[in-house]
């Protein structure tokens, strides 16, 4: 284990905070006394997650606006409702992997009860139609799962792809947005 951190909790929380209103990284490294790079890897992923966050939200809450009152609370609401699905359907695929885990648990314990020298006897073959039956159910209930993760799998190859084309660098590479910056983005300054 490494050396423990010359910052309390609380004070990466500051530094965090800090950085995310736009204070540079060597500016605060030298405020609090360590390397800069401890502050890049502590808290640049979070910070600039949280600035594009906070950037998503501003257009979300302009383009919000821009609505007439009654299609706002039309928007508010359908948007709650899609929050309430992304969850349970999260929800669903995380309790379908752990059914789908328990499936394959049972489906080996049944094949190991299958006699290799005679897999066509009575008892085999028996065991052998439930270990088939386990194991479609298995996959079936590990759908949702798999689909999650290959959505995602695929949306990240395409964000990286733009990036390479784009040659701008994802996550703490990128090119971060001072706090002046940010205000003109969003017509704040």
């Amino acid at each position: 284990m490494g050396r423990p951190s010359k910052l309390s909790p609380a004070q990466w929380e500051e530094v965090e905070r800090r950085l995310a209103a736009g204070e540079g990284a060597s500016d605060l490294s030298r405020e609090y006394g360590v390397h800069p790079s401890q502050v890049t890897r502590r808290v640049a992923q979070k910070s600039q997650k949280v600035r594009e966050v906070a950037q998503k939200v501003a257009e979300a809450q302009t383009a919000l606006a821009e609505l007439p009152v009654a299609q706002q609370y039309s928007a508010l609401s359908l948007a709650e409702t899609i929050g309430n699905v992304m969850k349970s359907s999260a929800k669903a695929a995380e309790l379908g992997a752990k059914t789908a885990h328990r499936l394959q648990a049972l489906a080996n314990t049944e094949a190991a009860k299958i006699d290799d020298a005679n897999p066509g006897s009575g008892a085999s073959e028996a065991s052998l139609r439930t270990v088939a039956m386990l194991t479609k159910v298995s996959n079936e209930a590990a759908a949702m799962g798999m689909g999650l993760i290959a959505a995602t799998k695929d949306r990240m190859a395409k964000a990286e792809e733009a990036e390479r084309q784009s040659g701008v660098m994802a996550g703490p590479l990128r090119p971060q947005l001072t706090r002046d910056q940010w205000l003109k983005t969003h017509g704040l300054a």
